[in-house]
């Protein structure tokens, strides 16, 4: 078992322990116990991790172990009641005679404060340093040898004067700046003279934090000129060290009581406010909110009772509650809503014909059911329970369509990817049961569109997946379905909401894997590739104009030629759609930025074979 050392007054951890209520002090001239020379020449040892001990001070310490207990109980039935004080030399190594620094301390026994079978409590006073000679074991206890090394001091010697005051003016700065020495340096400065620098010297040592291999060679160290100069240049980095712990406390006090001040005058704000009529309590404010946005909202009869009962379980929780929060976010949902919110449709045909053209070359036969299917809205009056589906490869304009049909239709559009979905909770929301609970996608596509009849596309509903989690395919059939959705019930909100007058438009680049009860629901609109001609025409109206924009560039800087064009979609975009034409475009556009940035060109012209 390892003995413990600690210095009560520096907070140090030792594995010889420093009784908690007792300071270690310096010793007074008249305070030897055991005059110098009637130290004994065989000490048994006790020793020390992880710092040694220094001539000069009375040391409280806890002995731990059978072995160490031993060493205390032998040592007080001797006639001097000395022991040897060692650190040893591998601080995780255990105690050996082998395991011990070549010079330590001699200490008399005070006094025996507590002792039990595996620990003792003992006050030593430790007197002069010693070398080891030979060390030896018997029934656990550690002797050894000792040769002493009485400091001797030159008579007027300038220079350790010198460093004596140095370390004294050290030591008072020490005091200003760190109470933790407070007592115990003007205890010694107030009973020490400069005349016994070594003793000076191994109290300013011993108080130091240094590392404790660092204090064993200043312990060794038995020249008095070279230990005192080792001992100050410690003191200053623990001054410095000091000032700097001292510098960082008055910033966290400053920073603390500056935003204690901050809060404080912030209530002191709030109550005057709240005084004045000018500001109400937090929650007030809060129903208030809620209240005024209902009155804006038809809800239907299920969603105004949950409301009312939600606004009335507010007013009964306290703020900081984690409910609070769980509460106020439902009823933000709730109250957020379009609820009788409509935009007001569009059915001119002409204008629906012009929006189209102007969006889109080609596509004669797609833009004629576009309107074939506008015309019979007119005629019914609506066009709820209109689920399209535009079938076609990627890059033939399936999503700008879908814009183009809500723009003609002048409802708000939104958009939303169901491609790689694989949890029902995406459609459907979680329930509010769950941290972190929010309404499924169909709930937020309705809060982000803003009305109760916006254009909402479906992207990718051929890529829908499933798993363990649910089948997000038959969780899209209550939103899509006119004979459900009229009532449709998200998770989280756990009201009907009518989506009965929302148009959907799901997109799909294969019939093959769109889920059969998704397909049965749709009207399947195909989208074919682009020829030629058509793909040069878009590039002219559509695809040069705007890859000139996004590039910061105008016609008259960049023109490329039909023929440019041609060889373009000839060799490098022959797939159906225009992306693969849209992206080498760009990389022209690209081209072009460098010869202007470059100043190598004010004009680029792009032919083909140029």
């Amino acid at each position: 078992m390892h003995d413990n050392f600690e210095d009560h007054d520096e907070s140090i951890e030792y594995e010889i322990e420093v009784e908690t209520d007792t300071e270690v002090q310096a010793i007074p001239d008249d305070g030897l116990v055991l005059a110098r020379d009637m130290l004994p020449s065989q000490l048994p040892i006790i020793p020390l991790r992880p710092r040694p001990a220094f001539p000069g001070v009375i040391i409280p310490l806890t002995v731990n172990g059978k072995a160490r207990v031993n060493t205390i109980k032998q040592a007080m039935e001797s006639d001097s009641q000395a022991i040897g004080l060692v650190m040893v030399q591998e601080l995780d190594e255990d105690d050996s005679t082998t395991n011990l620094q070549r010079v330590g301390v001699a200490a008399k026994i005070l006094k025996l404060i507590h002792t039990e079978d595996e620990s003792a409590h003992v006050l030593v006073n430790s007197l002069e340093r010693f070398s080891i000679d030979d060390v030896r074991e018997a029934n656990g206890i550690i002797y050894t040898d000792v040769t002493y090394f009485l400091s001797t001091v030159p008579k007027e010697s300038p220079e350790l004067k010198a460093y004596s005051m140095a370390i004294i003016s050290t030591l008072k700065e020490l005091v200003q700046i760190n109470p933790l020495y407070s007592e115990e340096i003007k205890l010694f400065l107030g009973r020490t003279s400069m005349d016994d620098p070594a003793r000076l010297t191994d109290f300013a040592a011993n108080l130091t934090n240094a590392d404790g291999f660092e204090l064993q060679e200043i312990l060794e160290t038995f020249d008095i000129n070279r230990r005192i100069d080792k001992v100050l240049i410690l003191l200053k980095k623990e001054l410095e060290v000091s000032r700097l712990q001292n510098k960082i406390s008055k910033q966290i006090e400053n920073k603390i009581s500056a935003q204690q001040r901050d809060f404080f005058l912030r209530e002191q704000f709030k109550a005057i406010k709240k005084e004045l009529g000018l500001e109400k309590e937090g929650k007030v404010s809060e129903i208030e909110k809620y209240q005024k946005r209902l009155k804006k909202l038809t809800l239907n009869e299920e969603a105004q009772k949950a409301v009312d009962e939600e606004i009335e379980k507010l007013q009964l929780i306290e703020p900081s509650s984690p409910e609070y929060n769980v509460s106020r976010n439902y009823l933000d949902w709730l109250t957020i809503l379009p609820w009788g919110k409509f935009s007001k449709d569009s059915y001119d045909l002409k204008r629906a014909r012009r929006v189209l053209d102007r969006d889109h070359y080609g596509l004669d036969d797609v833009k004629e059911r576009i309107l074939e299917f506008i015309a019979v809205g007119k005629m019914k009056g609506d066009i709820s329970g209109s689920i399209l589906c535009l079938v076609g490869p990627p890059g033939v304009g399936k999503t700008s369509v879908g814009k183009s049909i809500a723009d003609a239709l002048k409802r708000k559009f939104y958009r939303f990817s169901v491609g790689g979905m694989r949890d029902e909770a995406e459609i459907k929301g979680h329930r509010r049961t769950y941290i972190g609970a929010m309404p499924g996608k169909a709930i937020q596509a309705m809060k982000s569109a803003g009305t109760a009849n916006p254009v909402l596309m479906l992207d990718e509903i051929d890529k829908i997946g499933a798993s363990y989690q649910g089948d997000p395919a038959s969780a899209l059939l209550e939103v899509l379905d006119p004979e459900q959705n009229g009532t449709f019930r998200d998770h989280y909100m756990d009201v009907p909401f009518d989506l009965s007058n929302v148009m959907f438009i799901a997109t799909a680049n294969q019939m093959d894997t769109i889920p059969a009860p998704l397909l049965d629901r749709m009207e399947i609109i195909r989208l074919s590739g682009y020829i030629l001609e058509e793909k040069l025409e878009i590039a002219r109206r559509f695809l040069i104009p705007k890859a000139l924009r996004s590039h910061g560039m105008t016609k008259g800087q960049v023109s490329i030629n039909k023929a440019a064009v041609a060889e373009i979609v000839d060799r490098y975009a022959r797939e159906a759609g225009v992306r693969g034409l849209e992206n080498k475009i760009k990389k022209i556009m690209r081209k072009a930025a460098m010869e202007f940035a470059e100043g190598r060109e004010d004009k680029v012209r792009v032919s083909k074979g140029g």
